[in-house]
């Protein structure tokens, strides 16, 4: 039996529901006698659900261009205890944004490199153009093929893992 991990945050709901359709995806792609699939938020991720998951998916808000602070204190509270003990596992990102999300992804990019992660995909980004403070502090509604994006992405990864590609 394998772990799919997905840890998000989210603020006005758009990641989670990218993390959810991932998720979805994740599910019906694989029997439940071969992938468990967590769904967990950020702040209630702790260091042994890291180590006790074969495969993650991170997804966060870009905050301020960068990834959210829940997402950071998530990656602080766990990095040193996952450290060396998940080299090689696989894992993919997802980026809620309201402008390009670039450099949000690039820091878990960074984050996994140094846990020894192994990516498996591009990341997700999604756009929401939320670019004055009424529509950043908005509800998000992800569009339906964004979310197909994520869906895509969640398939793939418990697809990998149920087969050992990964």
């Amino acid at each position: 039996m394998k772990t799919l991990l997905i840890v998000y945050h989210t603020m006005t709901g758009g990641t989670q529901q990218m993390a959810a359709a991932a998720a979805a995806a994740a599910r019906a792609q694989a029997d439940e006698q071969h992938l468990t699939i967590r769904l967990q938020r950020a702040h209630e991720t702790q260091p042994a659900d890291v180590l006790a998951a074969d495969g993650y998916l991170f997804a966060t808000p870009e905050n301020l261009a960068a990834i959210s602070g829940l997402m950071k204190d998530f990656f602080d509270r766990c990095y040193y205890a996952a450290l060396d003990r998940v080299n090689g596992r696989p894992y993919a990102v997802m980026i809620c944004a309201g402008s390009d999300g670039q450099n949000a992804l690039r820091q878990i990019e960074r984050i996994a490199t140094g846990w020894r992660l192994k990516p498996v995909a591009d990341g997700v980004i999604v756009c929401t153009h939320a670019q004055t403070s009424e529509r950043i502090l908005a509800p998000k509604t992800i569009a339906a093929d964004d979310l197909a994006r994520c869906e895509e992405l969640g398939a793939g990864l418990a697809a990998g893992l149920v087969l050992g590609v990964f």
